[in-house]
């Protein structure tokens, strides 16, 4: 049993964003469309599928560190627990802080900001990569002497503090508590494209770091979300690698190697001058319109159904991921990447090949749950063929949906 506190407060995301679904629609608001809302989670979800992999040699790190050379080894108690929770957002803040000022550390977190929308969805749009340039900030807890499971314990906590405060229907709060804590209006700033929001805000729980350390911006009007450079894609895996990919492009043109390390590690937007110079951020246009895709009322359907039943499965390898043998794990973490992915290609309306590949996702649904079954997971034979009739259903309606129309394509606003 996982018991990660943000994989334990999945029901609680998915029963508040529902809510506010509901007062969107009770107020006449929208801040939620289909294939963002779709994308958010499924970078949300190819994150969490990563720390099943790379949490364990984290935390192995981590234990190392304060095993061997930690100063003290501190009691758990409530007053730690206190201490470790505001050392983890210090560390948070220079955390956040670095990943929007060093490029090469922006590629790692530059998916949490991709969207253009705001609402609590955007809260799970997660990075994959991000652990590789931020974990190292956090190790001096353990050199400090905080146990391992107190350290994963503030760090679940502190990214469950931040997922309320991503949503447009919650104004200004107590002007103590706005002075104090981060809230909605603190961090819509901090996802603001517009050139006076950009590198504002970077507190996880306790906005006072950005008052102390100069980098605090109250909001006014409300922000462009997104970043200057739109992703334009509703692909999860290229999300994570795009920066990167651009990265790399970029110091192949390089002239030296001083300024291939200036490229990764200066600020995002900066280029040797015969590359163009520094790209600064810019106003956002009055008739700038959102990416978006238009595809039948079919498809958008076929996929919210998908989707749903792709969540319970998900779900099932989040809470037992950790009493799974290798070759289990390795299958389901499989299929959950290529049915994010399917997500992302019907949504941008490819044909053809991505047909044969939904249909192969499909047909491994049942085949998948027997190998499942048979390698030791506790399955029903009458869950094994609810599945098999869901993906026969599913493979007729998708081919008689797909058939009807292509899946035309227009950027609407």
């Amino acid at each position: 049993m996982n018991l990660n506190p943000v994989i334990l407060a999945i029901p609680m995301y998915f029963l508040l964003m529902g809510i506010e679904l509901i007062y969107e629609k009770i107020s006449n608001r929208k801040t939620y469309r289909l294939n963002d809302a779709i994308t958010n989670i499924s970078t949300g979800t190819l994150q969490q599928l990563t720390n099943t992999f790379v949490a364990i040699i984290r935390i192995g790190i981590y234990t190392f560190i304060y095993e061997q050379w930690a100063l003290f080894k501190l009691e758990q108690n409530w007053v730690t627990f206190i201490v470790a929770m505001i050392l983890f957002d210090f560390f948070y803040y220079w955390e956040h802080r670095m990943a929007h000022t060093i490029s090469l550390f922006w590629g790692g977190h530059v998916v949490h900001h991709q969207s253009e929308d705001f609402n609590l969805s955007v809260a799970l749009r997660q990075t994959s990569t991000g652990f590789i340039w931020g974990f190292p900030f956090y190790l001096p807890m353990a050199l400090m002497g905080f146990h391992p499971v107190q350290f994963v314990l503030v760090g679940g906590l502190n990214l469950l503090y931040q997922f309320w405060i991503h949503t447009e229907h919650i104004n200004k709060l107590p002007r103590w508590f706005e002075f104090v804590f981060n809230t909605p209006s603190h961090h819509r700033v901090h996802h603001g494209r517009d050139p006076k929001y950009i590198d504002k805000n970077y507190a996880g729980v306790l906005i006072i770091w950005d008052r102390i350390f100069g980098t605090f911006t109250k909001e006014e009007e409300r922000p462009n979300y997104g970043i200057t450079k739109p992703l334009k894609s509703w692909n999860p895996v290229y999300a994570n690698f795009a920066h990167y990919i651009d990265l790399f492009k970029t110091t192949k043109k390089s002239r030296s190697l001083g300024d291939t390390l200036k490229i990764l590690f200066k600020r995002p937007g900066w280029f040797p001058e015969y590359l163009g110079g520094y790209q600064a951020p810019f106003e956002v246009a009055d008739d700038y319109k959102k990416y978006n895709k238009n595809i039948n009322l079919g498809i958008n359907t076929y996929l919210l159904i998908q989707f749903i039943v792709a969540l319970t499965t998900y779900a099932a390898y989040f809470f037992k991921n950790t009493d799974m043998e290798p070759i289990v794990k390795i299958a389901f973490a499989s299929w959950i990447i290529i049915t994010t992915l399917m997500f992302g290609f019907l949504f941008e309306s490819r044909n053809n090949w991505v047909k044969l590949l939904e249909i192969f996702r499909l047909v491994m649904i049942p085949i998948g749950t027997y190998f499942l079954q048979r390698n030791g997971l506790d399955i029903s034979q009458w869950l094994l063929l609810s599945f098999s009739i869901f993906a026969i259903g599913s493979i007729i309606a998708f081919l008689i949906i797909s058939s009807k129309s292509q899946i035309s394509v227009k950027d609407i606003a």
